[in-house]
C-alpha cells in the first residue's frame, strides 16, 4: 500500500508514496469491526542534533474499533473517540493508519544513538571533527577575569555564639 501524504512531524516523515507493509486482522464485533494492524515502512528525516539526513524503518502496531452508524459510539457528537464504517459497511483504514503512524514518529530523531551534534562555536559536525576539537575563549570582556581569584569570605565575628 502506498503511504498517504502528510505522514510527518517537523524532523521525521514517511516519504510520500513509499510502500507500507500491512498485516491486518479484522474481527466482527457487536458494535462494528475491530481492526488490529501492524504497519512497517521507511522513515526519513533530519537528525535533531546534527541536522544530517538519515533513513530508518518504522514499525507501528495499533488496534481500533470502527463502529456502525446507529451505535452509541457512532452517535458521539465529537466523533473523536471512534472511527466509523462507511455506508455499505466499507472500511476506510487511512485515517486510523495516519493517526497511528504520526503518533509514533520521533519528535527529536537522531541519525545514530551517540550523535554528538554540532560544535557550538564553528558549527562543524562533531562526528566529522578531528579528535580534541575545541576553540580558545577570546574576547576583551572575559580577558579581565582571566587571572581573577576569589578571596576567602571574612567571617563575621559577632555571630559566633
Amino acid at each position: 500500500m502506498p503511504a498517504p501524504e502528510h505522514l510527518c512531524v517537523e524532523l521525521a516523515r514517511v516519504p510520500a508514496g513509499a510502500e507500507l507493509a500491512l498485516d491486518l486482522q479484522l474481527e466482527g464485533v457487536a458494535e462494528g469491526v475491530l481492526v488490529t494492524a501492524s504497519v512497517s515502512g521507511p522513515l526519513a528525516g533530519e537528525c535533531a542534533r546534527c541536522l544530517e539526513p538519515f533513513t530508518a524503518s518504522l514499525k507501528v502496531r495499533f488496534q481500533e474499533l470502527f463502529v456502525r452508524a446507529g451505535e452509541p459510539e457512532a452517535d458521539d457528537p465529537d466523533g473523536a473517540d471512534s472511527y466509523r464504517l462507511e455506508v455499505g459497511g466499507l472500511l476506510d483504514l487511512e485515517p486510523a493508519l495516519r493517526d497511528a503512524i504520526v503518533l509514533e514518529l520521533p519528535l527529536s530523531p537522531r541519525c545514530e544513538d551517540g550523535c554528538q551534534g554540532l560544535c557550538a562555536e564553528c558549527g562543524v559536525r562533531l562526528a566529522d571533527a578531528e579528535p580534541g576539537h575545541g576553540h580558545e575563549q577570546r574576547g576583551a570582556l572575559w580577558e579581565v577575569l582571566k587571572d581573577f581569584q576569589a578571596a576567602e569570605p571574612e567571617r563575621d565575628r559577632g555571630q559566633d555564639r
